[in-house]
């Protein structure tokens, strides 16, 4: 298989060989690529929404223990 490959010229293994790889995987590859990007999205929201949970329960316990330290 190795001499075969060797004796092609190079439009065969640099351009051939690609275009054919992309023809018959692009569609996996594309299903991986959008996967990952679902993924990355998903967790970007989490994180955004428990930063911003995170950040109403400070306001609101930091506000409700300086008005009760008052009384």
């Amino acid at each position: 298989m190795r001499e075969i490959y060797a004796g092609m010229p190079w439009w065969v293994k640099w351009v051939a060989v690609p275009v054919i790889a992309l023809v018959v995987f692009g569609g996996a590859i594309l299903s991986a690529i959008g996967l990952l990007i679902a993924i990355l999205f998903k967790v970007l929201v989490f994180v955004a929404v428990v930063g911003g949970l995170i950040y109403v329960v400070r306001k609101f316990t930091s506000s409700s223990s300086s008005s009760s330290s008052d009384w």
